[in-house]
């Protein structure tokens, strides 16, 4: 872990530094700290941290927009550290881009844990031998994985680091049905525990980005009442 970067930003020293010393402990050397948005994203742009726990609630702008601008310039995860937690403001985090919500009051221990997870998630994504050619080409987009790219009609589309791992779960795995609870277990790591709308979400934007109609979806079709599936062929495939 002494080259993994992590970015923590919040307003509040006391959390920074009990954070800080809490991920120290658990033998995370590289921690950059920002107390403002404008100062998370300079950090950002100079050393590309690999996970980033951001507050909703900053001084100088919303953490909304903060995610936003960061989503910008990085596919790294980025986790909401907040104490606003109704569905509205969860909602409106994950469509700026952000990956998890963890809600204020927190135990440092489960932000470290996650932060665990989601790195060795990273980590056997990268070295997981594929059963498909890079890249994954379907005529209407193209799915690079081990560069983190979605291109769409040709150019390139900004996503986040969980619609990425959806849309390339989903098309490694074509014309299978996969259930909401199932999906974010494969992509969160995690049982959902009524997080399955995370996965609607999710895909409401991913489809967004690569259906050439919305309205009647082609690639992630849902099959009522089960879940969702993927049907595409890759070109040169048929």
């Amino acid at each position: 872990m002494d080259h993994t970067n992590l970015l923590l930003v919040d307003d509040e020293p006391e959390i920074l530094q009990l954070l800080t010393k809490t991920l120290h402990s658990e033998g995370f050397q590289r921690i950059f700290t920002a107390g403002t948005g404008h100062e998370a994203i300079q950090i950002c742009a100079k050393h590309q941290p690999d996970v980033i726990l951001l507050d909703v609630m900053l001084p100088d702008m919303e953490g909304y927009e903060v995610c936003k601008k960061l989503r910008e310039i990085t596919h790294s995860p980025i986790f909401f550290l907040t104490a606003r937690t109704t569905d509205l403001d969860k909602l409106m985090g994950y469509n700026m881009g952000a990956d998890d919500y963890i809600e204020k009051p927190f135990n440092p221990l489960i932000i470290v844990a996650k932060i665990k997870a989601q790195l060795k998630r990273d980590q056997l994504s990268q070295t997981a031998e594929d059963i498909f050619p890079q890249p994954y080409d379907f005529g209407d987009f193209k799915l690079v994985e081990n560069t983190g790219q979605l291109f769409v009609k040709g150019e390139e589309i900004s996503c986040t680091a969980k619609e990425f791992k959806l849309l390339a779960f989903l098309c490694k795995h074509p014309h299978q049905i996969f259930s909401m609870g199932q999906l974010y277990r494969q992509v969160w790591g995690e049982e959902s525990f009524g997080y399955e709308n995370t996965v609607m979400v999710h895909i409401g934007k991913i489809r967004k980005k690569i259906e050439p109609d919305v309205r009647k979806p082609k690639y992630i079709v849902t099959i009522r009442g089960l879940g969702y599936k993927f049907i595409g062929n890759l070109v040169g495939s048929q």
